[in-house]
């Protein structure tokens, strides 16, 4: 499995009692959702290797594993502070204006006002800020992601229509 086929899921924070578990901390919306995993990944040496998971109790974004092979305080303390990864696949469906940051690249883009403006290149996050990256005319434009900019996204065409700040495509077109 490769890193770009999966999902950031986590990390292993540190040891939990004596029997080899791990405490974990979960990154997503519904950490719940992912209570009855049989598998993850671990990055070990830029490598995704997976464990099996025998046993597991979420607690709010953390969770208590008992993982198949590790058995010892010593196994489990190996794992402390390695990042955990889950198969895209295994990402919940979203539905209606939701959606996830991967699957953006390769839209189209309408604006309500400039209209179609190109495809999607990448998404670029930022602190506090997520921006689409659009390439037009030879330019780039950065619109930010925001509920009061998304209008509308409709898989089907692979398109999502939105309402950019005013002047906002003129600055970048204009520069």
């Amino acid at each position: 499995m490769q890193k770009e086929d999966c999902f950031y899921f986590g990390k292993v924070i540190k040891t939990h009692g004596i029997k080899g578990e791990i405490s974990i901390r979960i990154d997503a919306d519904s950490p719940d959702a992912y209570r009855n995993i049989a598998f993850f990944f671990l990055e070990i040496r830029k490598s995704l290797i997976p464990f099996f998971v025998s046993k597991m109790g979420v607690q709010s974004d953390k969770a208590y594993v008992k993982l198949q092979d590790v058995d010892t305080v010593e196994k489990a303390a190996e794992l402390a502070g390695l990042e955990i990864y889950l198969p895209l696949e295994m990402l919940p469906k979203l539905s209606g204006n939701k959606f996830y940051f991967h699957e953006m690249p390769g839209f189209k883009v309408v604006d309500a006002a400039f209209g179609p403006m190109g495809t999607i290149e990448k998404v670029l996050e930022y602190p506090g800020q997520a921006i689409f990256q659009i390439m037009l005319n030879g330019k780039e434009v950065l619109i930010p992601i925001q509920d009061e900019v998304i209008e509308r996204l409709d898989r089907r065409s692979k398109t999502i229509y939105v309402k950019a700040p005013d002047g906002l495509i003129e600055l970048y077109l204009n520069s």
